[in-house]
């Protein structure tokens, strides 16, 4: 997310040529952007990171349908 907010941010300050960012070339936004979708296509999913979250929310939901049980006998 920090990478897709850090694109927006140097797409805004080139488009609208603030200070130092107005010399900057159009090739380094462009370059970040497919970094970006070369990461969030292939390399997450190569590192199994985007498993990773749905298994955490898996488990955080199971955990609270649990304790929702449990509390509701007492």
């Amino acid at each position: 997310m920090v990478l897709i907010l850090l694109i927006v941010a140097l797409a805004v300050l080139r488009g609208f040529e603030v200070w130092r960012f107005a010399d900057m070339s159009w090739w380094v936004v462009i370059g970040l952007m497919a970094f970006a979708f070369i990461w969030f296509e292939y390399i997450e999913k190569i590192f199994g990171l985007d498993k990773k979250k749905e298994h955490k929310l898996d488990e955080q939901r199971r955990n609270e349908r649990i304790k929702k049980t449990f509390d509701k006998r007492r």
